[in-house]
């Protein structure tokens, strides 16, 4: 029998969407607001699950205190507070959209997660705008 278990974690960052390699018009067209050379920040909100077997002998799929410690270390330590663009080497040359920063946190956690267990990330960047990635 699969379960799937899931933690919630937020963390409060800064980010601007644009392309080195296009012009201020461009990045402007593409990314609108986004593209603010002071930046902008979200309060991110972020769900992590993790999908697996009842393990028969404690109950769990994962151990969620685990769970918590690896979100607290790995996610929001390394991006609370902080702009992603000049502060988090994964950013220094990928766009930090909700796309890539959902991919990242994925990358980040998948290691430590038992392989026979599935990995899904859902990263809220507004309340209305969200995206998911399951590797």
């Amino acid at each position: 029998m699969r379960v799937k278990v899931s933690r919630k974690a937020h963390f409060n960052a800064a980010h601007r969407l644009y392309r080195k390699e296009w012009g201020d018009d461009k990045n402007t067209e593409v990314f609108g607001k986004c593209n603010n050379p002071n930046y902008h920040g979200h309060n991110y909100e972020l769900v992590v699950s993790v999908t697996g077997e009842i393990d028969p002998e404690t109950g769990f799929v994962m151990d969620m205190k685990v769970l918590k410690d690896l979100i607290r270390e790995k996610v929001e330590d390394h991006l609370d507070h902080k702009n992603l663009n000049v502060e988090v080497p994964e950013f220094r040359d990928l766009n930090p959209t909700a796309e890539n920063i959902a991919v990242v946190i994925w990358n980040k956690l998948r290691t430590h997660i038992d392989a026979s267990k599935e990995l899904e990330v859902v990263l809220y960047e507004t309340p209305r705008n969200f995206v998911s990635f399951s590797g």
